[in-house]
């Protein structure tokens, strides 16, 4: 049984460069043998949050809501591909992610942070692993910090030069522990049910 990780994105910019990092995070995670799949928060365009997945009656929800609430729910774990907006994580992909909450209980999710500059989003990667423990993920200590990004993937999201052989390697890594903590879930799961 493959693996489901699904790749959250979240920029809503017209010139969007972390765009290449999702792609090259599906693609390296389907070369691996896993059914990854990319969320766009800018193509779902769930609205800002009034009210989370679980405070509308049953049936009422919107329909991209509903239909991501499932997607989550049947997914082994996450990977968050986030840019870095003064210091913080990008709106678009905090909102979308705010609208669910025990949907995303039990599984293991990593960070993967870009940026133009060197530091790599790095700031809001480390921002990004409160806010996802908090919602009841387990997240990963590797991590993949990508910068300056334009540097690093061209415009399909191939890796070049040096510093795309440095994502290559760092991303082999991350892939590694996020399937060992996909795996080890799945399996405990068929041994004990989660306590909440």
């Amino acid at each position: 049984m493959a693996e489901r990780i699904l790749v959250f994105y979240g920029s809503y910019r017209a010139d969007r460069m972390g765009i290449r990092l999702a792609d090259y995070c599906v693609r390296a995670l389907q070369a691996r043998g896993i059914d990854a799949a990319l969320i766009d928060a800018r193509a779902v365009d769930l609205p800002m949050l009034d009210r989370m997945y679980k405070e509308y009656p049953e049936g009422q929800a919107p329909e991209a809501m509903a239909a991501l609430a499932d997607k989550i729910r049947g997914a082994d774990g996450f990977v968050f591909v986030t840019g870095e907006y003064n210091w913080g994580v990008q709106p678009g992909l905090k909102n979308l992610t705010d609208h669910f909450l025990e949907e995303w209980f039990w599984r293991p999710a990593g960070v993967v942070s870009y940026s133009a500059g060197r530091l790599a989003g790095a700031r809001a990667g480390v921002a990004w692993h409160g806010t996802l423990s908090e919602m009841g993920m387990v997240v990963i200590s590797s991590t993949v910090n990508v910068g300056p990004i334009a540097d690093t993937l061209d415009a399909q999201g191939h890796p070049t030069g040096k510093a795309g052989e440095s994502l290559e390697k760092s991303f082999a890594r991350f892939a590694d522990d996020l399937t060992w903590w996909t795996e080890a879930a799945r399996l405990q799961k068929t041994r004990r049910a989660p306590p909440y």
